[in-house]
């Protein structure tokens, strides 16, 4: 360390990939062997201080040889602004004594050194200051350095597709696969490794270009480690950037409450604080300004952390308010991204001012970031409740379709019931009409019974008008037999046909056992057996009567066949038998033509009971119409209701997916801010780096006699003190890369 502060102008930076990349300061006591180009560059620096020695008034044209040939434009305009400055020589000593003495002068002068860090680190100090500011110089992750090389890192396509766009205007960046390139391709190669939840950002290679434009590589490493843990960056440039929002929160409430008028405007043009800040907490402004203003911002946060961008931010808008209030949304961005960055060419010292006159309050700062995790845990919860919506959604739906499967399937059964019932009513009819028609034929069985007892008692009345005629007693005798013979057999086929009757009637209560039940089956099945009985009597009444007609009527033919030849009867009994005779005929006709109308009036109450069943058959018909129109339009109902579910549900999803178009145009936008912001660290990040290449042979070469070089220094401090000097910013880039993710 002593003899990096001895000699300030040997930079920390290496000149070599293989090796030279991690070699300290040298000491007169340490050989080293040098490349072509490092003996080349050597034996111009030592024709530069002949130069010197001859003509001590020559200085300028040795910055001018050194411009031409690839410093820093940043380095070589800060040292001669610095050296218009009558107390550049005390801060140089003071310094250095800082630098030899820090853990002691950090200890008890913690403000003053925050003092002298916002007035800026000299040049050659700034990369030794970063180190001990950040506590890195002595880090064991430094002797890893070289193993995580060797190893292959996920992410090494995205940083070589991504090296070119940083600082792409760059000297020591710019030319493919440079010197510039591989050391920064190797610290974030390195850092991928050390930390795979946050992997390779672009955003952060402009931080790690910065630290590489001041030290080498090992030591850059080892600082920008040491900014990802203990500076919030790491939560900055995590996947899911949970700490920038926190950070635009604090901003946008900050501007709030000191520029409410500018606030109202922001919120009118719906300029979101991310489309324009979000690059200066990602880059610590390294895309928004040039480099040597953005250095001295850097400076500071080294010392003081992320509350110097939002107290310069906060500055920038106070000086841009009243032209920000006169531009629409687009050209606030042009303003941002053109206007802003110039405004501060003479120097930083106007925006580090007003940065703090700006009202910075730390305990409402976390009482922000307390509100911001409630606002995010109720938004959280509300990402809950939408995936809970989906799915509700989701089994809606498929509640519909299984109701839909459901309503066609009762359907179906409706139709299988309906033409289930249409059978059921037709058995019904036919078993009622069956019933009709046994009822009839037993009404004119029993009124053929009556005419048969009718005729019976006449016949017996006749049989005992015969009795005083022995003439007849033989014949009615044999008559008589002949009766009862029958009698019995119309009594065996009587049985048989009860019997006949007794397994129809089970057969139809069988029958009717399967039917479905109903409020009269009951009542028609009793009604059904007693006209069965009635008509199982009525029919052997029937049958019997007629036989009684037949064996009467067969008798009697008999009965004249015997009598015609035996003798002859007198006239007036001849004329008595033709009269009996007519007057049997005439009572066979009788029951002849009673039978044949009680067969039409049977015809007459089948047509009736015909018609009836019709009739009730059409009332169950519209009664099952009417059931199925209900049930139709309550299914109706239903599905307007689930019509209705589904389309509310198809609303809400609609405005999920309209809030989700919001927030990836939002998004859009905070990238469209961030291209601004590229290409600044990239040009700054070549300067520097060429400004250590630089310092690094002068170290070299000045390292054995360090004391000399000084001396000779304040002679050049002392002619250059009265000579005017300009300051050569660097040019902004115009077309910055596109950042991975901001």
């Amino acid at each position: 360390m002593a003899s990096q502060v001895a000699s300030p102008s040997a930079s920390l930076h290496t000149t070599s990939s293989s090796t030279t990349l991690s070699t300290p300061a040298l000491s007169p006591s340490s050989p080293v062997e040098l490349s072509p180009d490092d003996v080349e560059l050597l034996a111009k620096l030592e024709e530069q201080n002949r130069l010197l020695e001859i003509d001590s008034k020559s200085l300028r044209s040795v910055n001018g040889s050194r411009r031409n040939s690839g410093s820093s434009l940043v380095s070589s305009s800060s040292a001669s602004s610095n050296l218009s400055h009558h107390q550049e020589e005390d801060s140089w000593l003071l310094w250095g004594r800082i630098v030899n003495e820090w853990e002691e002068v950090y200890k008890k002068k913690e403000k003053q050194i925050k003092e002298l860090v916002r007035k800026g680190i000299p040049h050659h100090f700034r990369a030794i200051v970063w180190q001990l500011l950040c506590n890195a110089q002595n880090m064991p992750i430094k002797d890893q350095y070289c193993d995580l090389l060797k190893m292959t890192s996920p992410c090494e396509k995205l940083i070589r597709r991504d090296i070119a766009r940083t600082y792409p205007e760059h000297d020591f960046f710019k030319e493919k696969d440079s010197l510039g390139q591989e050391v920064l391709f190797n610290v974030m190669k390195a850092y991928s490794l050390v930390d795979r939840e946050v992997g390779y950002c672009q955003g952060s290679a402009f931080i790690v270009g910065l630290l590489l434009m001041q030290m080498p590589e090992e030591e850059a490493f080892c600082v920008f480690v040491k900014l990802m843990q203990d500076y919030r960056l790491r939560e900055l440039f995590k996947p899911s950037m949970a700490e920038l929002g926190l950070c635009m929160y604090q901003f946008e409430c900050m501007i709030q409450e000191q520029l409410p008028e500018l606030y109202v405007h922001f919120q009118a043009q719906s300029f979101h604080t991310s489309m324009y800040a979000s690059s200066w907490f990602l880059t610590i402004f390294l895309t928004s300004f040039p480099l040597p203003i953005a250095t001295r911002i850097f400076d500071i946060f080294m010392s003081e952390g992320l509350e110097i961008v939002f107290r310069a931010g906060l500055a920038v808008l106070q000086m841009n308010q009243t032209e920000l209030m006169q531009l629409d949304m687009e050209g606030m961005l042009q303003h941002f991204q053109k206007v802003i960055p110039h405004q501060f060419d003479g120097g930083p010292d106007k925006l580090i001012q007003a940065a703090y006159q700006v009202k910075y309050n730390a305990k409402k700062m976390k009482k922000l970031e307390k509100e911001y995790t409630t606002i995010k845990t109720k938004e959280l919860e509300e990402q809950v409740e939408i995936k809970r919506l989906r799915t509700e959604n989701r089994l809606l739906k498929q509640r519909i379709e299984t109701l839909e499967k459901e309503s066609a399937s009762l359907a179906d059964r409706l139709i299988q019931g309906q033409v289930t019932r249409a059978q059921e009513a037709e058995e019904n009819y036919l078993i009622k009409r069956e019933l009709a028609t046994i009822k009839q034929q037993s009404d004119e069985a029993s009124t053929k019974l009556e005419q048969a007892h009718h005729t019976i008692s006449e016949l017996q009345h006749q049989r005992e008008l015969h009795k005083c005629n022995p003439r007849y007693s033989e014949e009615f005798v044999l008559q008589l037999e002949t009766e009862l013979v029958q009698a019995r057999l119309k009594e065996a086929e009587s049985h048989c046909a009860m019997k006949e009757m007794q397994d129809k009637i089970l057969e139809i209560e069988k029958r009717n056992a399967s039917l479905p039940d109903e409020i009269n089956v009951v009542r028609l099945q009793e009604e059904l057996i007693a006209v069965k009985l009635r008509e199982a009597e009525a029919v052997m009444a029937l049958k019997e009567v007629k036989q009684q007609i037949k064996n009467l009527e067969e008798h009697w033919q008999r009965h004249l066949a015997r009598t015609a030849g035996r003798w002859k009867d007198p006239p007036k009994k001849n004329t008595i038998n033709e009269l009996q005779d007519e007057l049997m005929t005439v009572r066979l006709r009788e029951a002849e033509r009673h039978a044949e109308l009680r067969e039409v009036r049977q015809r007459m109450m089948e047509m009736e009971t015909q018609n009836q069943i019709n009739s009730n058959q059409l009332r169950r018909a519209e009664q099952e119409v009417s059931s199925l129109q209900s049930k139709v339009q309550y299914l109706t109902a239903q599905n307007k209701g689930l019509q209705a579910q589904l389309n509310e549900a198809k609303r809400k999803q609609a405005e999920i997916e309209c809030k989700n178009k919001e927030e990836v145009m939002a998004v859009r936008l905070r990238e469209a801010d961030s291209i601004a912001a590229v290409a600044e660290l990239q040009q700054h990040i070549a300067e520097l780096e060429i400004q250590k290449e630089e310092g690094k042979i002068q170290g070299q070469l000045n390292n054995s006699d360090s004391s000399q070089y000084i001396r000779e220094l304040k002679d050049q401090i002392v002619e250059l003190k009265h000579e005017p000097v300009t300051d050569k910013m660097p040019k902004k880039p115009e077309g910055p890369p596109r950042p991975t993710h901001f």
